[in-house]
């Protein structure tokens, strides 16, 4: 990502040491993945013993840190995108 003068300091400290737009989408995917792997699974499915074994978060405290975080790569992401701050 290319800083310019009007890049704000949330946006650039998201894309710091990301220099391609694949990057930043690779970011902003992982994030969302790992979210929806933090929800709690096991509380619904406590039956199913695969569930435990993969699913080993067992609280929402992860998914109360993890979306929000997700949700601002996804709005850096946009900024810099409307804004052309990638290089080519």
């Amino acid at each position: 990502m290319q800083k310019t003068d009007k890049t704000p300091l949330w946006v650039f400290l998201t894309f710091s040491s990301i220099e391609t737009r694949k990057g930043a989408l690779i970011l902003v995917w992982s994030s969302l993945l790992f979210s929806l792997y933090c929800v709690p699974w096991v509380e619904w499915f406590h039956e199913v013993e695969w569930v435990k074994l993969l699913f080993l978060i067992d609280d929402w405290s992860w998914v109360a840190m993890m979306l929000p975080m997700t949700f601002w790569y996804w709005l850096s992401l946009r900024w810099v995108d409307k804004h052309l701050g990638w290089s080519n």
